[in-house]
């Protein structure tokens, strides 16, 4: 998940009027520059579609630098290499990775607007292993101020499958972090998640049968400086356009727990 909003949250609690939050490029594009990178050792109970439980090791990062704003992460899945795991034989390296370029920054203007903060042209891209996931996305970003979650990030991409070599749909992608409850010893808990939803998806004969799927996390977690320990339920339906059906199920609920340690 996207936990780059993390110094931010905690700075933007509460929705305050936009005129006051606006991004400012106008003496120093870096001035706003950051970045952040962890290891998140989890465990998958019943991860959709398939239901597969399983372990995996994720490398995330992300930051500011300039005209850029990053997000990402490398999963590794079955570590030990286990030949009953839900994932042997199956990708054993997933990666994600979602830079988005701030109109704001280079045109040097303040184009936010009401609860928008910030305008970006947003790219995901989504590489698997064996199977071959080969997703690339563009579209429209922001960083939109709500009431109590603060800043969120929400993203709106058309979608090229590129095994395919055709555009496909799009993907509706949004991602919070709202610290809530501070302890006297710094740390804190936050709730954290995010949704991703597609639709306009080809329910063809040769696809996944359904036109629109997504998922939503909700994550609990107590981080201090260093560490941080979670648990989060991921509701699914009809996951990556696959239609839920008795053989393969890709609609109902998965379980994940996590140990994070933050350089």
């Amino acid at each position: 998940m996207r936990k780059s909003l993390v110094a931010l949250s905690v700075l933007a609690a509460t929705a305050l009027p936009a005129a006051v939050n606006a991004a400012d490029y106008s003496d120093d594009i870096h001035k706003n520059d950051y970045s952040w990178s962890q290891f998140n050792l989890m465990y998958a109970f019943d991860e959709l579609p398939g239901e597969s439980s399983h372990d995996y090791l994720e490398m995330e990062f992300g930051g500011r630098s300039g005209i850029f704003d990053l997000y990402g992460y490398v999963d590794v899945f079955n570590l030990t290499s286990d030949k009953d795991s839900d994932k042997q034989g199956k990708e054993k390296i997933f990666m994600k990775f979602a830079p988005r370029m701030s109109l704001d920054a280079v045109t040097g203007k303040d184009l936010s607007f009401g609860p928008v903060q910030e305008l970006y042209v947003a790219t995901l891209m989504e590489w698997g292993g064996n199977s071959g996931v080969n997703n690339q996305k563009i579209g429209l970003g922001s960083d939109v101020m709500v009431p109590w979650l603060g800043k969120i990030g929400l993203n709106l991409y058309a979608s090229y499958r590129g095994n395919d070599h055709e555009w496909n749909g799009y993907h509706l992608a949004t991602n919070w972090f709202k610290p809530f409850h501070f302890f006297d010893n710094g740390s804190f808990l936050s709730y954290q998640g995010y949704i991703d939803y597609e639709f306009g998806l080809d329910d063809g004969p040769n696809t996944g049968g359904a036109s629109s799927g997504g998922a939503m996390f909700n994550g609990l977690y107590w981080h201090s400086d260093r560490y941080a320990v979670g648990y989060g339920l991921k509701a699914y339906k009809d996951i990556y356009g696959i239609k839920d059906s008795d053989g393969f199920k890709s609609t109902g609920v998965g379980h994940y727990i996590s140990v994070t340690y933050k350089f």
